[in-house]
């Protein structure tokens, strides 16, 4: 591997306890631009790395799990690290960890089985768990505990923690999309209201679907006042957002609702994240309310 491409290549990886928000974490690296994976085994990252630097179309921004579902596997993890050093590539290792009681309550929660206790109880598979991970907490670059953490707050704090400390844009985007019928967001730095757009909600076969689903977004987007608001709307945040970044600002929340937030807030949500993404920037989409049922789109 040629050494500008090692120095170019971005790779995280998230490893940690089970339950402590692996899997919420990949989602939001994947949001962020992250190309990712889940449960490679640890030898096979190298590898792995090697091939996203020589496709056609360089992945420069790498993000994996790896954990103890590897079984015998995971034990090489520390090795794989040190050939990724040789190869001149810096991963930056997040460990996510939680209180025993925490990590119990969300197994039972979920009514699934610790990977390390198909018999045994939950905490004696966490037990062994912190036993195995100890060394590679200790290497990890930044560790989380997820306990007193919402998932919203989660995708946050993990998103500013790697736009500092990954080389990434120090500042961190997120577009939430709400409904008006449930309040306004409290964190909310820029509030726009789409009320104003075509609705799904009245058509009756687009009514139980959401903004993600295509019929809702071609609705929505082939109405000329969704066109011509979206062409102002992009030159006021391309204007906005680089001041943002002049000024020091690190997390930028920009707030879109309708009535129900489930129909066109989505949709305009969508297509600001997408927008930013082809900018480079950090981003990350929250849809508050887009699962509460059909409150008025």
């Amino acid at each position: 591997m040629r050494p500008e491409t090692a120095r170019e290549t971005r790779l995280v990886i998230i490893t940690g306890m089970s339950g402590a928000g692996k899997s919420s974490a990949l989602r939001t690296l994947e949001d962020m631009g992250f190309f990712c994976v889940d449960n490679l085994p640890p030898s096979l990252i190298p590898k792995f790395a090697e091939l996203c630097t020589q496709a056609r179309e360089k992945i420069t921004r790498i993000a994996m799990v790896v954990d103890v579902r590897g079984g015998e596997f995971f034990g090489t993890l520390s090795q794989s690290l040190e050939d990724l050093d040789e190869m001149g590539i810096k991963p930056v290792v997040v460990f996510l960890d939680a209180d025993d009681e925490t990590l119990v309550r969300r197994f039972k929660e979920t009514r699934r089985r610790h990977p390390l206790s198909p018999r045994e109880g939950v905490l004696d598979g966490i037990r062994v768990e912190r036993q195995m991970l100890k060394e590679i907490r200790s290497r990890a670059h930044v560790v989380i505990d997820t306990s007193n953490l919402s998932p919203q707050n989660f995708r946050k704090y993990l998103a500013d923690k790697l736009s500092s400390g990954a080389g990434l844009e120090t500042l961190v985007i997120t577009v939430m999309t709400f409904g008006y019928k449930h309040g306004l967001p409290m964190d909310a730095d820029l509030v726009f209201d789409v009320r104003f757009l075509p609705n799904p909600y009245y058509i009756e076969e687009l009514k139980p679907l959401s903004g993600l689903d295509a019929p809702v977004i071609q609705y929505v987007m082939s109405s000329p006042v969704t066109n011509r608001f979206l062409s102002r709307l992009k030159s006021f945040l391309d204007f906005l957002v680089p001041q943002y970044v002049t000024e020091g600002k690190s997390h930028l929340t920009i707030a879109i609702g309708c009535t129900g937030g489930r129909h066109r807030s989505v949709v305009i949500g969508e297509y600001l994240k997408e927008h930013f993404k082809t900018q480079g920037r950090t981003v990350v989409v929250e849809h508050r309310d887009m699962d509460r049922g059909e409150t008025g789109g």
